[in-house]
C-alpha cells in the first residue's frame, strides 16, 4: 500500500506535483484537455488543505532540447480555465533555474504554478539525479499523479523521491485500486477483451491473464496470426508469420487453464487499408488471398456479447480493428456499447482503447479508463510501475 496525499499535512507547504498534461496541441491551444481535467481532483484537494501548488508535466518528445512549439505555455492556459483559477506558468529552457526558484520562493497559499516541460532537459528522461534534486529543491512533499508516465524511470518520477517525502495523488490512487483489484483479486468470472496490431507486444500480458481469466477473447490484427495459425487464409493482413507457434501454444495453454478462448468467427475485409476502400463481410473460412482482414463481424461480436453474459470483471486493451477509418470502426465501437451495457466492472485499459470508447460515446458509462496505455500495458502483463514503486510505503 502506497501513501496517498491523506496521510500528510499539507497546510502552509508546497507540493510537487507530478501531472501527465501531455495533451494535443494546435496552432499553440489545446484541443484535447481529459488529462488536465482528471488531475483537478488532486489539485483541489492540496488547495483545499492550505497546499502551494507546483505542477510540473512534460509534452511530446523534444529529445532534452528547447522546442518551441513543445512549450508548456498553452496548457498553463488551458488549465486555469478548467480550474477557474490562475495557473502561472513559471517559464525556463532549465525548467529550474535561479529565477523559477525566486519565482516559487513568492508563491502564497492556494497559488498554483506549472514549470516548463520536463523534457527540454536531457536529465529528465536519463533520471539523472542532479536534475531530480533541482525539482525537489521546489518543495516540501512530491506528489505522483502522472499514472500515465509511471511505466518509466524518470527524474520527476523517480529520482526525486530520494529527496523529499512521496505520495500518489487521487488519480493514481485510484489506477492502482482497479488494477490491483482486476489482477489480484477479480470478481469472477473474470474475461479480458486484447486488441491491437502484434501478438508480440502483448505477450506478457497474455501469459499474465491466462493464469487469472476465466474468458479471453483476442481481436483486431492480432487475432489474424491465431486464425493463420489455425490454418486460415488470412489474404493480406497484418499477421506475424514468426509468432505462428507461439499462438499455437497459448490456445494449448487456455485449453490447459481451462480458460475459454475466442477469436473471430467473421470478419469485414476489403483490398487495401484506405479512406476509399469499402468493407466486405465474410466469414472466417471465407477469406481469400486478396482480401485485407480490417474489422470484427456482426457474428463475432453476438459471439462476445454472449460470452460476456455472466462475467463480473471485463478488462478491455486495443481495438478490434482500423478504427480510425470510419469503414472499419464498426467493431471497435459496437464492442465498447456492448461494454456500456453490461452491469458489470470494466476497466479500459490506456491509449487507443480509450480513443477508442470516447468515440463511441460510452466512457461515462464504464467504471475505469486508464489514462495510461504503456502503464496499463504493463500492469496488466503483471510488471511493477517504477514510478508507483518509488514512492513510499504507508
Amino acid at each position: 500500500m502506497k501513501k496517498t496525499i491523506r496521510d500528510f499535512d499539507f497546510n502552509d507547504k508546497v507540493a510537487v506535483v507530478r501531472v501527465d498534461f501531455n495533451v494535443p496541441l494546435k496552432d499553440g491551444k489545446v484541443t484535447g484537455d481529459d488529462r488536465i481535467i482528471k488531475a483537478i481532483p488532486t489539485i483541489d484537494y492540496l488547495l483545499e488543505n492550505g497546499a502551494k501548488v507546483i505542477l510540473m508535466s512534460h509534452l511530446g518528445r523534444p529529445k532534452g532540447e528547447y522546442k518551441e512549439e513543445l512549450s508548456l505555455e498553452p496548457v498553463a492556459k488551458r488549465a486555469s480555465e478548467l480550474l477557474k483559477r490562475d495557473v502561472k506558468f513559471i517559464s525556463s529552457r532549465e525548467v529550474v533555474d535561479e529565477e523559477v526558484v525566486k519565482e516559487v520562493s513568492n508563491l502564497k497559499k492556494g497559488d498554483i504554478a506549472l514549470l516548463e516541460n520536463l523534457r527540454f532537459v536531457k536529465g529528465e528522461e536519463k533520471n539523472d539525479a542532479e536534475f531530480a534534486k533541482k525539482l525537489a529543491s521546489l518543495g516540501d512533499i512530491f506528489v505522483n499523479d502522472a499514472f500515465g508516465t509511471a511505466h518509466r524511470a524518470h527524474a520527476s518520477n523517480v529520482g526525486i523521491t530520494e529527496f523529499l517525502p512521496s505520495c500518489v495523488g487521487l488519480l493514481v490512487e485510484k489506477e492502482i485500486k482497479y488494477f490491483e483489484d482486476a489482477l489480484k483479486n477479480p470478481e469472477k468470472p473474470f474475461a479480458a477483451i486484447l486488441g491491437g496490431s502484434k501478438v508480440s507486444d502483448k505477450i506478457g500480458v497474455i501469459e499474465n491473464l491466462l493464469e487469472k481469466v476465466d474468458k479471453l477473447v483476442i481481436v483486431g490484427a492480432m487475432a489474424n496470426t491465431f486464425l493463420k495459425s489455425k490454418g486460415f487464409e488470412v489474404g493480406k493482413s497484418l499477421v506475424e508469420d514468426d509468432k505462428l507457434d507461439l499462438a499455437r501454444r497459448i490456445m494449448a495453454k487456455a485449453i490447459e487453464n481451462h480458460v475459454d478462448l475466442i477469436l473471430p468467427i467473421d470478419v469485414i475485409v476489403a483490398p487495401e487499408v484506405s479512406e476509399d476502400a469499402k468493407g466486405t463481410h465474410k466469414y472466417v473460412e471465407d477469406v481469400d488471398e486478396d482480401d485485407m482482414i480490417l474489422d470484427l463481424g456482426s457474428e463475432s461480436l453476438k459471439n462476445i456479447e454472449s460470452a460476456l453474459k455472466g462475467a463480473n470483471t471485463v478488462v478491455l486493451n486495443g481495438p478490434c480493428g482500423v478504427f480510425e477509418i470510419e469503414e472499419f470502426s464498426s467493431g471497435t465501437i459496437e464492442l465498447a456499447k456492448i461494454l456500456a451495457e453490461l452491469d458489470v466492472t470494466v476497466i479500459v485499459g490506456g491509449g487507443d482503447s480509450v480513443s477508442a470508447v470516447e468515440k463511441a460515446e460510452v466512457a461515462d458509462k464504464l467504471t475505469h479508463i486508464s489514462t495510461g496505455g504503456g502503464a496499463s500495458l504493463e500492469m496488466l502483463e503483471g510488471k511493477k510501475l517504477p514510478g508507483i514503486e518509488a514512492v513510499e510505503e504507508a
